[in-house]
C-alpha cells in the first residue's frame, strides 16, 4: 500500500512499503504506452512481423505480451530490487545463495514462460521475435537490474551454441536453456586480463573421447553461481596447448557446473567451481564470481582458433542488452524523480506562486528541476526508440530471407551497436545522476531508492567493453577500418527520411539541424583520419568524443521520426493529445538543449591529442 511518509514534513513524497513498514524505493511502473508507441506507430512492428514471417506476432498478442509482461515486473521482480541491494548474495563453501525471494521470483519468470519467448520452437521457444523479447527485457532490468541479470546471459549463451555449436551440443543444452530450467554465463575475463583477451591463460587440452579438459581462472563472471538454476552453462574461451599466441589462437567451449547423463539429467559437478564473489559498488543481488576451472569438461564450439568469432555472438547480444539497461536505468530514475518533484514543496515559481493555497510551489515548476526531469525522459524515450529499432535489425538477420537486406541490416548493427551500448549507458547512468540530484539530499540516502539505480547503473558503462573500448572499436575498426563504408546504409536511411520531410515546415525544427549535424559528422571523420595517417594516437584521442557526437545525432534522427508520427497524429485527430503534444515538445527540448552537446565534442575533436600525450608519465604529479 501507499502512504505518505515523514508527514510532518514538507517531504510528501509517495513511497512503498513492505510489511514491515520498513521504507523501499518508487514504485516502478512498466512504460506500457511508451512501448506500445515505439513498437506500433514509429517502427511499425506490424508490417514488419508479417514481412518477415512472425504471423503469431499479431497486435493484439503483442499488446497482450507486454501487459503480462509489465506484472510479472511490477509486480514480482520489482518489490525485490531494494531486498537484492541490502542482502546481497552470499558465498559459503563454494556456493552461492542469491537474495531473498529472487528464486521464487525466478521460478515466476520460469513458470510463465517468459525465457522461451523469442527461442526457437525446435527447442521449446515460442518463436516470436527477438525484438519483443527486448522490450520486455527493459522491463525486468528497470524494476530489478541483479535479477534481470541471471535470465539475460542465458539468451547470449543459447544463440551462441544455436549458431555454432553442433547438434549434437544444441540438442543436449538449449531445450534446458530456452525453458530457463538451466542458466549460461559469458567466462571471458582472467585477472591478468580484461580487454587485451588475447592474453588469456585459460587452457583447454584434447581427452580421448573428443571433449577438453579446461584448467584456469575467470574473474568478474556475472551469474556465475547461484541457486536460481539446476544447472548453470559456462561459456568460456581458452587456448589450446600449440595455438598461435594472441586473439589467433581462442577456441571457445560449452563447459556446464554439472555434468549431463545422456537422458539429460543433471549428473556429478564438473570441474568448477566458485571460488569467490565480488563486493561491488552495485548490482549487489546478481553474484559476481571468480571462477575454477579444475580440469572441467568442457566441448569444443566452432572450428579450432576461432572462438573470438564465435563469442561474438554472444558479445553483440549482450550489447544490445546493455544498451537497453540505459535506457532502464533513465526510465527508472525519471519515474522516480518526476513523483517526487510533483510532490515536495520548495520555494516559490520565479513567475509567481503556483500552488498558492501550499506553503510552497512543488519543485517541477523550477525550470532547473525540468531540466533534468526532461534530460532523463529524452534519454529513456529516444533510448527506447533506438534499442527497438536494433532489435528490429536482429530480427531481419534471423529471418529475413533476401540476402541484400540481411546484409544491410547486418552493416547497420555493426555501426550503431557500439554508439548504442556506450553512449545509452553514459546517458543513462547521468538519468540516475539527476534522479539524485533532484531529490536533493534524500537522493544521497539509501532509503529513497535513487542512490541504488545510479550504483547499478555505473556497471553499464564498464561491463561488455568500455565505453573508451567501443569507441575505438567504432572509430578505429569499423569506420576508418571500412573507409567510411559502414555508414552508408544508415545514412542512406537518415537522408531518405530528411527528403521526404523537408517541404514540411512543422518538420523543419528537426529535419534542418539533422542535415548540418550529418554533414558536420561526414567532416569529421574525413579530418580524423586525415591526421591518424601520420600520428594514430588521433584516433584514440578522439574516439570517445566522435562516439558521443556520434550518439547525439543518432539519436536525434530517433526523436526527428517520432515528431514527425507525433505531427501527424495530431494533424489527423486523436483523443491523446496530451500523449503527443509531449512527444513533440520532448522532440523539442532534445533538439534544441541535448542535440547541442556534439558541438563540444566536435570542439574537442579538433583541438587533436597533442594536450594529452605532451605530459611525460613521470610528470603526472610531484
Amino acid at each position: 500500500m501507499y502512504e505518505k511518509i515523514h508527514p510532518n514534513t514538507d517531504i510528501t513524497i509517495y513511497c512503498l512499503l513492505n510489511s514491515f513498514g520498513e521504507l523501499i524505493m518508487p514504485e516502478y511502473k512498466a512504460p506500457l504506452r511508451d512501448v506500445k508507441f515505439v513498437l506500433e506507430e514509429l517502427l511499425d512492428c506490424d508490417a514488419h512481423y508479417k514481412k518477415l514471417g512472425y504471423d503469431e506476432a499479431s497486435l493484439d498478442m503483442i499488446d497482450a505480451i507486454m501487459t503480462e509482461g509489465a506484472k510479472l515486473t511490477e509486480q514480482v521482480f520489482a518489490p525485490l530490487n531494494q531486498i537484492g541491494d541490502q542482502q546481497g548474495c552470499v558465498w559459503s563453501e563454494g556456493k552461492v545463495t542469491t537474495p531473498d525471494g529472487f528464486k521464487d521470483a525466478y521460478q515466476q519468470y520460469v513458470a510463465g514462460g517468459w525465457p522461451t519467448l523469442s527461442q526457437s520452437v525446435e527447442y521449446g521457444g515460442q518463436g516470436l521475435p527477438h525484438s519483443l523479447n527486448v522490450s520486455f527485457s527493459e522491463f525486468l532490468t528497470g524494476a530489478n537490474h541483479s535479477l534481470a541479470m541471471y535470465p539475460g546471459l542465458s539468451h547470449g549463451a543459447s544463440a551462441t551454441i544455436e549458431a555454432h555449436g553442433t547438434q549434437e551440443q544444441k540438442d543436449k543444452f538449449l531445450p534446458k536453456l530456452v525453458q530457463g530450467d538451466w542458466t549460461g554465463t559469458m567466462c571471458l575475463t582472467e585477472p591478468h586480463c580484461g580487454t587485451d583477451l588475447g592474453m588469456l591463460r585459460t587452457k583447454a587440452v584434447l581427452q580421448d573421447d573428443g571433449s577438453y579438459s579446461l584448467s584456469g581462472t575467470k574473474i568478474f563472471i556475472s551469474s556465475g553461481d547461484h541457486d536460481l538454476s539446476e544447472n548453470i552453462i559456462h561459456i568460456v574461451i581458452a587456448r589450446i596447448p600449440g595455438s598461435p599466441e594472441g586473439t589467433k589462437g581462442i577456441s571457445l567451449f560449452i563447459v556446464p557446473k554439472f555434468n549431463i547423463n545422456e537422458d539429460g539429467t543433471v549428473s556429478d559437478q564438473n570441474g568448477v567451481t566458485c571460488g569467490s564473489i565480488e563486493h561491488k559498488m552495485g548490482i549487489n543481488g546478481n553474484a559476481t564470481c571468480v571462477i575454477n576451472f579444475d580440469n572441467a569438461k568442457g566441448f569444443l564450439i566452432g572450428d579450432v582458433n576461432r572462438g573470438l568469432n564465435c563469442m561474438f555472438t554472444f558479445m553483440n547480444a549482450a550489447r544490445i542488452g546493455v544498451s537497453n539497461e540505459g535506457v532502464a536505468a533513465a526510465e527508472a530514475a525519471f519515474q522516480g524523480a518526476l513523483a517526487y518533484a510533483k510532490d515536495r514543496l520548495q520555494m516559490r515559481s520565479l513567475t509567481g506562486p503556483k500552488n498558492p493555497q501550499g506553503a510552497a510551489d512543488p519543485i517541477i515548476v523550477h525550470p532547473d528541476v525540468r531540466r533534468m526531469l526532461l534530460t532523463q525522459k529524452s534519454i529513456a524515450e529516444g533510448g527506447r526508440a533506438l534499442v527497438a529499432y536494433l532489435a528490429q535489425l536482429v530480427d531481419i538477420e534471423h529471418a529475413e530471407k533476401d540476402q541484400a537486406i540481411k546484409q544491410n541490416a547486418a552493416t547497420k548493427l555493426a555501426l550503431l551497436t557500439p554508439i548504442a551500448k556506450a553512449f545509452l549507458s553514459e546517458l543513462g547512468f547521468e538519468a540516475t545522476s539527476h534522479g539524485v540530484q533532484i531529490f536533493g539530499g534524500h537522493g544521497f540516502i539509501k532509503e529513497w531508492g535513487m542512490e541504488q539505480l545510479m550504483r547499478d547503473t555505473k556497471i553499464s558503462c564498464l561491463y561488455e567493453g568500455t565505453t573508451g573500448i567501443q569507441a575505438l572499436d567504432l572509430l578505429g575498426r569499423k569506420v576508418l577500418g571500412t573507409q567510411g563504408a559502414i555508414f552508408k546504409p544508415f545514412t542512406d536511411e537518415v537522408e531518405t527520411f530528411c527528403k521526404d520531410n523537408i517541404a514540411d515546415p512543422a518538420m523543419a525544427e528537426f529535419i534542418q539541424p539533422i542535415i548540418a549535424y550529418s554533414k558536420e559528422w561526414s567532416e569529421l571523420t574525413v579530418a580524423i583520419g586525415k591526421k591518424a595517417a601520420s600520428n594514430a594516437d588521433e584516433v584514440g584521442g578522439a574516439s570517445v568524443d566522435y562516439l558521443m557526437y556520434s550518439g547525439y545525432v543518432t539519436l536525434a534522427y530517433f526523436w526527428a521520426k517520432s515528431a514527425q508520427v507525433a505531427l501527424k497524429r495530431l494533424s489527423t485527430g486523436t483523443n491523446e493529445q496530451s500523449f503527443y503534444q509531449a512527444k513533440v515538445k520532448t522532440a523539442q527540448f532534445y533538439f534544441q538543449r541535448m542535440l547541442p552537446r556534439a558541438k563540444g565534442h566536435a570542439a574537442c575533436i579538433e583541438g587533436g591529442v597533442k594536450s594529452m600525450m605532451s605530459l611525460d608519465s613521470e610528470d603526472f604529479s610531484f
